[in-house]
């Protein structure tokens, strides 16, 4: 198995996205709690396995379903220019499946202490709906991703559960505020989605349905621009409700990036839109880190 074939596969670029909510989720959380290194540590591995495990999964459910075609928009990966066979890549699934199980056991230990409680089960439940996620928006028989349910699934694993995640297992406390800015980063992840939903459309209709699909092409934009919108609302109420710093709206410091993003969407069309999927992923990275480190003040 080539390992360059394998890291094009893997799409290395979306994996600051992932990273997004679990960054936010503990930045906010260390502001008032003390925190275990080795928790955050895995914490980030189990999120970026799974990122992999659903970038190598929905490149094999693409290419078996024929919606990875020659005459698609966007990139292409390893399987459908010849660079890695099918079962190769069913083995590299096998291993990041396993990969994930086994560090969410190990951050769920590093939390709690143990595996045998209400919370720790809860936790393991969770994780294995990840996984499942993960392999089954393009796998299996029923994918969600073919039927226009991504976006759902993508806004409570990619959003709520990273940023949420990241904030309970870091301080093991509970604060109903941290939904907005989970919400947030919820948006942006789908607008990841959206905007490759909008590039793949004309390739996408032939074999699955999408959000974009369903809106066509001027309201999916119009839905992309409420997204980011509700991104920035969602984090400002947020800040509004913490004590009054001006450090607290250090994220704006991202705006300019976004900004492009959107003058991106409303003028290019089907592959040029392409560039305007890492631009969101490092605007929302941005986002987080600067929201972060603004609201530890």
């Amino acid at each position: 198995m080539d390992a360059k074939a394998c890291l094009r596969s893997m799409r290395l670029r979306t994996l600051p996205l992932s990273l997004s909510g679990i960054v936010l989720g503990v930045l906010l959380a260390v502001r008032s709690h003390d925190f275990r290194f080795l928790t955050v540590i895995l914490l980030a591995l189990t999120t970026v396995s799974l990122q992999i495990l659903s970038n190598l999964s929905n490149e094999l459910g693409d290419t078996l379903s024929g919606t990875d075609r020659t005459d698609r928009q966007g990139i292409h990966y390893s399987i459908q220019d010849g660079l890695m066979t099918i079962p190769e890549m069913k083995r590299l699934i096998g291993c990041f499946a396993v990969l994930s199980c086994l560090l969410g056991f190990g951050m769920v230990w590093s939390a709690f202490g143990t595996v045998l409680a209400p919370l720790p089960l809860a936790f393991l439940a969770l994780g294995a709906a990840a996984v499942w996620a993960a392999m089954h928006y393009t796998l299996g028989k029923h994918p969600y991703g073919y039927r226009g349910l991504g976006d759902i699934f993508v806004f409570i694993f990619f959003g709520l559960a990273t940023v949420c995640g990241g904030w309970f297992l870091t301080c093991l406390e509970w604060d109903w505020r941290i939904l907005l800015p989970a919400a947030a980063i919820g948006c942006f992840s789908v607008g990841v989605l959206n905007v490759n939903n909008i590039r793949d459309m004309k390739s996408d209709a032939a074999t699955r349905v999408t959000v974009a699909l369903r809106m066509g092409e001027r309201r999916a934009r119009i839905y992309q621009t409420v997204l980011v919108a509700a991104g920035w609302v969602l984090m400002t109420v947020y800040a509004l409700l913490l004590p009054v710093s001006p450090w607290h709206f250090l994220y704006v410091l991202s705006v300019f990036g976004f900004v492009r993003h959107l003058k991106g969407v409303w003028t290019l069309k089907d592959r040029d839109l392409d560039p305007m999927l890492p631009l969101l992923v490092m605007s929302t990275a941005q986002f987080a880190v600067f929201g972060g480190i603004g609201l530890l003040f």
